[in-house]
């Protein structure tokens, strides 16, 4: 099998993890009314999956840095089929709290690992869009795993659901141990040395503006089905389809922004993404109550949220080379805690508030994330060029 072979079957194995993360967002209307809980209450499993992911996942990679790369793959996927058998044979909102903690730290750990796996498979200059294909496989969840998975709930048990997932686990772990060559981890870096990776400005800054712009998007997607069920009216079978468009659009957005990074940087990608994020929110506050329009706007919107997504990671790399595997799981947790933080203040919001204020809520985050990155590369290229300048001065007086 070929490299890109194997970084295409790491990212459909990224869908069957990225389904268990995302589907929730899907079937929270029906979770809720099964577990007896209200809508706003069974959003904080989104909460704490991203609380788990942001808090587990580092430090999980800093114990398993020395460790093979295709072993801990297939010890994250087996703690991945254990998360999803909680989910479907123990009863209760507390069982359900528990099993999202346990997919959480599994498929943070299985994500981060995959994606420095698929970096030293991709030739050299394909970084980049190594990164994007997984990325791509992760966003596919939304076109073809919450959907469906929102047709299934709507015939089965829901938790039948996570059963499937889990089985699917076990059998992507006998095609990674066929399949995956095995490779070194990096040198292990402690907790409190990853915290001082944050004193570089470059990094706290693109960290910052990760949390902001992923934060815009958990405030809206969390409730994307109550929001559109309530606020744009739409019937059940119409909600799985805006909810497969939005993820066809998340799709070519993804691939698009790793298109975009190698072929016109990191830089114009991100901050234009970002924009178009920011008037794709503007329009869905004003125009989201037309069942017509919603179904062209989610898409625009979901193209431009994915097309940032692989960017910002390889743009993290760029920033330290040498400690990749870390930065990964630093930006990771930071989406994480950013949606976390995200899903919370959406449930405020809604519980508090309305639905339809929740897009506006998005909006304002993402143009601070854009503001913010524009400010800091237009510093850095400012930087760069005056140390050019000091360069080719010294050389003609040389």
């Amino acid at each position: 099998m070929s490299n890109v072979l194997k970084i295409y079957m790491l990212a459909i194995i990224s869908f069957l993890v990225g389904t268990s993360e995302f589907i929730i967002a899907g079937i929270l209307d029906k979770v809720a009314v099964d577990v007896g809980v209200s809508v706003s209450v069974a959003g904080q499993l989104i909460t704490v999956f991203s609380l788990a992911y942001a808090l587990g996942t580092p430090i999980v990679i800093a114990v398993t840095a020395r460790m093979e790369r295709r072993q801990l793959l297939l010890y994250a996927l087996g703690v991945f089929a254990v998360g999803n058998l909680i989910a479907l044979a123990l009863p209760g909102f507390t069982f359900l709290l528990l099993s999202r903690v346990v997919l959480a730290i599994s498929t943070g750990v299985f994500l981060v690992t995959s994606l420095t796996v698929a970096a030293k498979l991709a030739a050299p200059g394909k970084q980049g869009s190594a990164i994007a294909t997984l990325i791509m496989g992760f966003s596919t969840s939304l076109i073809i795993g919450v959907p469906l998975g929102r047709v299934a709930a709507s015939v089965y048990d829901w938790k039948l659901i996570f059963g499937v997932i889990g089985l699917l686990g076990v059998l992507a772990m006998l095609l990674i141990l066929i399949a995956i060559p095995k490779s070194n981890g990096e040198e292990p870096v402690p907790i409190r040395k990853q915290f001082t990776l944050l004193k570089k400005p470059e990094i706290a800054i693109a960290l910052a503006v990760a949390f902001m712009w992923i934060g815009g998007y958990s405030v809206v997607y969390s409730y994307i089905s109550p929001y559109l069920l309530t606020i744009t009216k739409l019937s059940e079978q119409s909600v799985s389809i805006a909810l497969f468009a939005f993820g066809i659009a998340s799709l070519f957005g993804s691939k698009f922004g790793g298109y975009s990074t190698d072929r016109w940087g990191a830089p114009r990608t991100l901050v234009i993404g970002m924009l178009f994020n920011t008037i794709a929110l503007v329009l869905l506050s004003l125009a989201g109550q037309s069942p017509l329009i919603v179904f062209p706007l989610l898409m625009f919107w979901s193209f431009t949220v994915w097309s940032s997504s692989p960017t910002q990671q390889f743009h993290l790399m760029s920033l330290a080379p040498e400690a990749s595997g870390i930065m990964l799981s630093m930006n990771t947790s930071v989406l994480h805690l950013g949606m976390a933080v995200g899903a919370g203040l959406g449930g405020v919001v809604v519980e508090q508030a309305s639905l339809s204020y929740i897009s506006w809520i998005g909006a304002t985050s993402v143009i601070l994330a854009a503001a913010t990155a524009a400010t800091f590369f237009r510093i850095s290229y400012s930087r760069k060029r005056r140390e050019e300048l000091k360069c080719n001065l010294i050389k003609m007086n040389a």
